[in-house]
């Protein structure tokens, strides 16, 4: 006679386990094996990661809104070394709120500066669940020096980049035009200077992560080394708002400086690539037999 179902009670019904979202799971995932994640699971964790790198930059912002006075003191004194007299030394403003202006930008890159190591942390985060054990133990312990880096190349436009880059200007073609720069411009000048240029800093340690993971080779960058120079032009125009090749080759020498370390690191990535490659080989084939 026909088997008879057995019925199935209510308590003993599975319910539906959802992978966990959180940092701390991600990071204590230990199977060995990058997790698979569907496209609309995708688009939902860069929602997550942006959101939390906007609020990182939001609060950053509002902290900096407070210290904003000091930093535009200090962000003055280029600018006075060069006029040498503290009655020149004030900025010209064009309209009634170009002061306001000037401070909320000033207040939105240390707000930038204050969230970039969270920013650094989102976006590791982001590409941490396709990794494996090994591979997410290497990109949490890049996010400190990636932030170091990252204040280095600060450091590096504000002490070595600027003198010469605001020299040049005040001083081109002065028995023609009479330098009286303004606030909004001065400013934009010196921030994104110094902003992208820490930017930049972070390029070789990005890629020597990435050189580990099996994601660049420095054959691929150095074979690529014209468009390379294409970029750093690009950058170098985007983050100096001039015209003259001075300025521009003052920023795009450092790039391409960055660009041949970056090289140089992702052939020592490869090899470590490879050498865990044949211990992971050698760990299969022991555990097969």
């Amino acid at each position: 006679m026909p088997r008879i179902p057995r019925p199935r009670l209510p308590f003993r019904r599975k319910k539906d386990v959802q992978p966990p979202n959180d940092d701390l799971a991600l990071m204590e995932n230990n199977d060995g094996q990058g997790a698979r994640m569907s496209f609309f699971s995708h688009l939902n964790e860069l929602r997550i990661r942006v959101t939390r790198a906007f609020l990182a930059v939001i609060i950053g912002t509002v902290i900096a809104f407070f210290l904003a006075d000091k930093a535009l003191m200090i962000l003055q004194q280029p600018y006075c070394q060069l006029v040498q007299s503290q009655e020149e030394c004030q900025l010209v403003v064009l309209g009634p709120t170009g002061t306001i202006v000037v401070y909320f930008r000033v207040s939105l890159m240390l707000g930038a500066i204050f969230a970039m190591p969270l920013m650094t942390y989102q976006v590791m985060m982001f590409i941490l669940p396709a990794l494996k054990r090994g591979e997410k133990r290497l990109v949490l312990l890049s996010i400190p020096a990636i932030t170091i880096l990252f204040l280095v190349g600060v450091a590096f436009a504000w002490f070595l980049l600027m003198p010469p880059a605001l020299g040049f200007l005040e001083g081109f073609q002065p028995t023609i035009f009479r330098p009286e720069w303004t606030g909004d411009l001065y400013l934009s000048f010196i921030t994104a200077l110094v902003f992208w240029m820490g930017v930049a800093f972070e390029t070789p340690l990005v890629i020597f992560v990435f050189s580990i993971l099996g994601m660049a080779t420095p054959g691929a960058l150095a074979r690529n080394w014209r468009i390379a120079v294409v970029l750093a032009a690009i950058a170098a125009a985007l983050i100096t708002p001039t015209i003259d090749p001075v300025n521009m080759m003052l920023v795009m020498g450092p790039l391409m400086a960055l660009y041949a370390i970056s090289i140089v690191l992702s052939y020592f990535g490869v090899r470590i690539n490879r050498a865990g490659q044949v211990n992971a080989d050698k760990q299969a084939s022991a555990g097969a037999r």
